[in-house]
């Protein structure tokens, strides 16, 4: 029997927790092996910190699907003020992890919105005096999405730079519906043409 194949879910979890059930859910459902910090299925070594743990996950998973919210998640790096979510979105992008990447509309708004206003990079954002609320919880959530889309890149150079925006979480089931769904077809039918060819299993 094959292997099944594991994909990442990289997300915070503040006010999203009932979408990563029905993700994890419908991975599940597709017949992939789900690796979800909210579901406690990412392994973890105790001799490793938590950040080690979930960058070797993003290291060793064959799919990663990354969700940025308007919040950027807990356990930031002293040395770079980092969150683990953000890092493992940077892991992915620079193992060139097969990817996808959803983003909610806030984000995107928000980035939008001031970048018309002549906050156009993260260092300008910096400056910017910003208070936490309950429906954007950090400016740098922005950079992450920046990152996603590997807009550091001349457009014709960015390969996997694909984020799907979302604005419901019926809009988020979709995409990974359409995605996941399909990748398992097509992983079958290569495995079935190679029974048929009598080539390796």
């Amino acid at each position: 029997m094959a292997k099944k194949k594991t994909i990442m879910v990289s997300s915070t979890v503040y006010g999203i927790e009932e979408l990563l059930e029905k993700i994890y859910s419908l991975l599940t459902s597709f017949g992939y092996e789900v690796w979800m910090s909210h579901k406690g299925t990412i392994p973890v070594l105790s001799k490793k910190t938590a950040f080690e743990n979930c960058l070797d996950a993003v290291e060793k998973c064959d799919l990663f699907l990354g969700i940025i919210t308007p919040f950027y998640g807990s356990g930031t790096d002293e040395k770079d003020a980092i969150s683990i979510t953000h890092m493992e979105l940077r892991k992915a992008v620079e193992l060139n992890k097969l990817r996808w990447l959803l983003s909610h509309d806030h984000v995107v708004f928000a980035r939008n919105f001031l970048k018309n206003l002549g906050c156009d990079t993260s260092e300008k954002r910096k400056a910017l005096k910003y208070k936490k609320s309950d429906v954007f919880g950090d400016l740098r959530v922005i950079d992450m999405y920046e990152e996603a889309i590997l807009s550091q890149q001349p457009l014709r150079d960015r390969k996997g730079n694909w984020v799907q925006k979302f604005d419901r979480d019926e809009d988020a089931q979709l995409f990974t519906t359409a995605q996941f769904s399909r990748f398992q077809e097509a992983e079958e039918f290569i495995n079935d043409n190679i029974k048929k060819k009598g080539g390796s299993k």
